[in-house]
């Protein structure tokens, strides 16, 4: 939208653009994203539409590898951010949250990070879907406003897609660009057929269990 004023030194009309006007100063986003797929994708278009900033909190940000939780925040930062403008790159931050098994901890941890980014007398959301019986987490922040998203991109999931990865095979149907490529220049590297051997082992345990 814009809107018309008049220039005073020379009594023509100028068209200026306003600055967008958001619901939110930032706007948090709880994921493990491994790997990063068009759902994840849409849930950031949309923050961004809605929030001046967006705070993207890694899960499982331990320095450790397992067939699980493949990559490494550093690389899940570098994975998301190749799919979007360097505009948008400009508005999405990064927290890194690791892994307590308790609820109380994991609160305190994720709200600590946040407001280290924040500034004092923000507006502070929480955007996401609850997928299943996992998702309660998003009902433990009553302070920040939620932004509850219905089912998006048929309710996708990352396991099956790192099951598949694990074979040799990238569902390009399921990823964006970024992470397509992202995905493409990890299986050359030296960690992806450990990772490989890892699942196939866990598979044949999982079949000698059942």
């Amino acid at each position: 939208m814009s809107h018309i004023y008049l220039n005073d030194t020379t009594d023509e009309f100028t068209k200026s653009e306003i600055t967008p006007m958001y619901t939110f100063d930032y706007l948090v986003f709880i994921g493990r994203f491994q790997p990063f797929h068009l759902a994840h994708m849409q849930t950031i278009e949309i923050a961004l539409q809605q929030s001046q900033n967006v705070i993207l909190a890694l899960g499982s940000a331990q320095s450790e590898r397992n067939i699980k939780n493949p990559f490494l925040a550093s690389e899940r930062e570098q994975m998301i951010l190749s799919n979007f403008s360097d505009e948008d790159q400009k508005r999405i931050y990064f927290v890194h949250v690791v892994d307590v098994y308790n609820d109380e901890k994991w609160v305190k941890q994720v709200k600590d990070l946040v407001n280290a980014v924040i500034q004092s007398n923000a507006k502070v959301g929480l955007i996401g879907h609850f997928k299943d019986e996992s998702s309660y987490y998003l009902r433990l922040f009553p302070e920040w406003q939620m932004v509850e998203l219905d089912s998006l991109k048929d309710s996708i999931s990352a396991t099956p897609m790192r099951e598949a990865y694990y074979r040799g095979e990238i569902q390009t149907e399921f990823f964006p660009e970024g992470t397509i490529q992202f995905l493409s220049e990890f299986q050359k590297s030296a960690m992806y057929p450990q990772l490989q051997q890892k699942f196939k082992h866990n598979d044949r345990s999982n079949i000698d269990e059942s």
